[in-house]
């Protein structure tokens, strides 16, 4: 019997096989990078976009509930019935459109695995996926991946904030094009897509075959009055549609990586064959908890008014800094430029205020396939409002 001081059983005297890299420009996220610095430094990290206080304790409850009850195996492949219906009858009371719960609508492991599934199961060898820039940083990899080609278009920003150039993504088409991907309310910049930018956009793929791929996590935090215009009060963008949100974002928990994707019946038996391969279900006792929870749309429906709370202190207090504020019309994200305060690029700047001023940011150079410095960065302000007054205070002595 082999014993542990055997030479033989150093895995260091033999050779690993290399591996060609399918993502050889991938390295670690800046998520991960700026994450750690804030822990070294004891910053306040309002770099990573996720919520430091703690979901309803009814939610809990209701999964607690669920496994107690002995729902703990395989769901269907598509998703637990009752939480399909659940996110059918969502989207029909908000957008007005309907979906069949049972071939139109499947629940993934969170809105990554949501996007990536999409894009693996309709991009093919040399088809081109257009992607607007600041992009959330799975897309390109997920296109990669799929063996398509990203062809980056860049949103224009000025004192009014960020716009898709729809006459650029028009331009951008050609006999190539699969895949448009678009995300509102938009990451890292906090825009929103208008009802006439999703006119433009039918204008734009009338009568071709290109499909579209819709990034709607962040769908309950629009501000102001303001109302979230989903691809799917759009009949006709609908109808060539993977449109993809996250319970994660919706009820604080993150962590639980459970979100879903909503198209086409002939669309979803596509989706279907790689979903049922590359994972094939979701945890069980989550799916029954969040088809209760959904009983009660008030916590989605009073979220708007929960995030712009917290929005407005922190505009508020940044008002007050060297900051220049950029419109945050959704999302929990404000992007802020900084030109007027040092001009180090983007991913310095950011670790300088981590390091330094002891508050982590991202900087939104790292949203974009080629490096691009315009002096901005962005805060996540899904924070208890004692994080947002502490790194208030230290953002103003800058």
């Amino acid at each position: 019997m082999p014993t542990l001081n055997n030479p033989a059983n150093d895995v260091s005297l033999f050779d690993t096989p290399s591996i060609a890299s399918k993502l050889p420009q991938v390295g670690t996220t800046i998520f991960t990078l700026m994450s750690a610095l804030a822990a070294e430094k004891k910053a306040v990290n309002l770099g990573q976009g996720f919520p430091d206080f703690d979901c309803d304790p009814a939610l809990l409850d209701a999964v607690t509930l669920a496994m107690k009850n002995g729902f703990n195996q395989y769901p269907p492949m598509t998703g637990v019935p009752a939480l399909r219906e659940a996110i059918a009858l969502k989207i029909e009371s908000i957008y007005g459109h309907r979906y069949n719960p049972q071939s139109e609508i499947t629940i993934t492991a969170g809105a990554t695995q949501a996007l990536l599934t999409s894009i693996l199961c309709c991009v093919r060898t040399g088809d081109e996926v257009i992607v607007i820039e600041p992009a959330f940083d799975s897309y390109l990899p997920a296109i990669a991946l799929a063996g398509g080609k990203a062809v980056c278009v860049q949103m224009e920003v000025d004192e009014s904030g960020y716009a898709v150039p729809w006459d650029k993504v028009a331009a951008a088409i050609t006999n190539k094009t699969r895949l448009i991907l678009i995300n509102s309310p938009h990451n890292p910049t906090g825009s929103i897509l208008r009802a006439s930018d999703l006119q433009k956009l039918a204008d734009i793929v009338r009568g071709t075959d290109i499909l579209l791929l819709s990034d709607e996590v962040y769908e309950h935090m629009v501000y102001d009055g303001m109302q979230h215009e989903s691809v799917c009060r759009h009949p006709e963008l609908a109808a060539r549609t993977f449109v993809v949100s996250s319970f994660g974002k919706t009820y604080h928990v993150t962590g639980w990586k459970i979100g879903y994707v909503a198209a086409p019946a002939e669309l979803m038996k596509e989706f279907h064959k790689v979903h049922q391969f590359s994972l094939f279900s979701v945890n069980t006792p989550m799916q029954h908890a969040i088809a209760a929870y959904m009983a009660n749309p008030q916590p989605y429906l009073t979220l708007p008014t929960f995030y712009q709370r917290k929005r407005d202190l922190f505009r508020d207090g940044l008002a007050n800094t060297r900051f220049k504020l950029l419109p945050a019309d959704g999302t929990y994200f404000q992007c802020v430029d900084y030109r007027a305060i040092s001009d180090l690029p983007e991913n310095d700047f950011a670790q300088w205020l981590t390091a330094e001023i002891g508050v982590a940011a991202i900087p939104v150079s790292a949203f974009y396939n080629e490096p691009k410095n315009s002096g901005i960065v962005r805060f996540c302000f899904a924070k208890k409002e004692e994080t947002l007054k502490t790194a208030l205070e230290r953002l103003s002595k800058i």
